[in-house]
C-alpha cells in the first residue's frame, strides 16, 4: 500500500537554499527492502557534496544516507530484521532526509536497547568511518602517535575516544581554543589551533621529530600538503573527505621527494559493502559504545524541515560533535 511521506529533494544543485520539504509516494518494500519509519536522520558532509554537486547524482533526488528508526514493513526475502526491530544505518542509497523511507535491508542492523534512536542518528556513519579508519585503512597500534585533523567533529570525537581506548595517541587539530578542549575531553592527547600555530613544526615538537605514521584527513584541498609533511618516510596519508575543497592536480613525484609515502582515498561503501561486513563493523561499533569507551555527542539538534539551516552551520564549521535532524 501506497502512503505520503514528508522529504527533502533538490531539483538543482546549489546552496541550502535548493532544499525543499515535499510530500513524495512510499510504496510497499520491494524485495529485500524494508520500510524504516524513522525517529533521527544524520547529517555528514557528504550530504554537501551532493547538494554542491561535488558528488553527481541524476537530479532530482533526496539527500542523506543515515538515521535510527523502526522496521513498518518488511519485503520478500529479509530474514534478519522483523516488523517493529528498532534499527539504524549509516550507509544507503540517497533519501534518508525523510519521514519514512524504503532501503536495502542489507544496510539495516538492528540498534540495541542500550543506544537511542538519537544516538543511533548520529553515530552510525561517522562511528563506522572511524572504525574503518583506525581498524581497517591503517590498523592502529599502542603506542602509536596519529595526526587527525578536525578533530572536534563528529568522526573525530569518536576516532579520539577509540584511538585511547586502543592505546594510541591522538595529535588533533582544530581552529579554536574551545574546540581544542572538547577534544581533549574526549581522549585527544594534544591538539594544535591551526590558526595560533604551525601545525607541521607542532607536529614535530610533539614527536620529538619523528612525526607520525598515519595522517586521517577530512579537510582536503587546504591541509594536503600539511599531512604530507607530517608523515614519516613511508607514512600513510589517508584522505577521506574535502571539506575544504577536493585535492586535486596532484604530482605523484611529491610522494617520492617527502619520504616514498602512500596515499589512500577511502570510503565507507567498500569496507561494509555486504551485510556481514556491515554487522561486523557495527557489533565492533555498539560494543564500544555500550561498553562506555565511546560517548556520543549531539551538539546540535534541529528539525527535518531545518535541514538547509543545518547544512550551513555544518559547512560554516559553526557545529562540534553530531549534527541530527529529528522527526517526533
Amino acid at each position: 500500500m501506497t502512503q505520503k511521506v514528508k522529504a527533502i529533494r533538490i531539483d538543482q544543485h546549489g546552496g541550502p537554499d535548493v532544499l525543499r520539504v515535499v510530500q513524495v509516494d512510499l510504496p510497499a518494500p520491494a524485495q529485500g527492502e524494508v520500510t524504516v519509519r524513522q525517529k533521527a536522520v544524520g547529517l555528514n558532509f557528504i550530504d554537501i557534496y551532493y547538494r554542491s554537486g561535488l558528488y553527481k547524482q541524476p537530479l532530482p533526488h533526496g539527500l542523506g544516507c543515515e538515521a535510527s528508526g523502526v522496521v513498518e514493513a518488511i519485503g520478500q526475502g529479509v530474514t534478519h530484521l522483523k516488523v517493529g526491530d528498532r534499527v539504524a544505518y549509516g550507509q544507503s542509497p540517497l533519501g534518508a532526509y525523510a519521514e519514512a523511507r524504503n532501503l536495502p535491508a542489507n544496510f539495516v542492523v538492528r540498534l540495541p536497547d542500550a543506544i537511542s534512536f538519537e544516538e543511533g542518528a548520529a553515530i552510525m556513519l561517522k562511528g563506522l568511518t572511524a572504525q574503518y579508519l583506525l581498524r581497517q585503512t591503517h590498523r592502529v597500534q599502542a603506542g602509536e602517535t596519529i595526526l587527525f585533523h578536525a578533530v572536534a567533529g563528529g568522526v573525530g570525537l569518536i576516532a579520539c575516544q577509540w584511538a585511547k581506548a586502543l592505546g594510541v595517541r591522538v595529535i588533533g587539530t582544530t581552529s579554536s581554543a574551545e574546540k581544542a578542549a572538547l577534544a581533549k575531553e574526549h581522549g585527544a592527547w594534544e591538539v594544535i589551533d591551526y590558526t595560533r600555530e604551525n601545525v607541521v613544526e607542532r607536529v614535530r615538537e610533539l614527536t620529538d621529530g619523528k612525526m607520525v605514521p598515519v595522517v586521517y584527513d577530512s579537510v582536503g584541498k587546504d591541509t594536503w600538503l600539511t599531512s604530507l609533511d607530517c608523515l614519516q618516510p613511508r607514512g600513510l596519508m589517508v584522505s577521506f573527505g574535502n571539506a575544504s575543497g577536493p585535492v586535486e592536480g596532484v604530482n605523484l613525484g611529491i610522494l617520492a621527494a617527502k619520504g616514498s609515502l602512500y596515499v589512500t582515498r577511502p570510503m565507507l561503501a567498500a569496507h561494509v559493502d555486504t551485510l556481514e561486513k556491515m554487522t561486523a563493523a557495527a557489533d565492533e561499533l555498539f560494543t564500544m559504545i555500550t561498553s562506555g569507551k565511546i560517548k556520543v555527542r549531539i551538539g546540535q539538534r534541529f528539525r527535518l524541515e531545518e535541514a538547509g539551516l543545518a547544512q550551513a552551520a555544518l559547512a560554516g564549521r559553526k557545529t562540534t560533535g553530531a549534527t541530527i535532524l529529528t522527526l517526533d
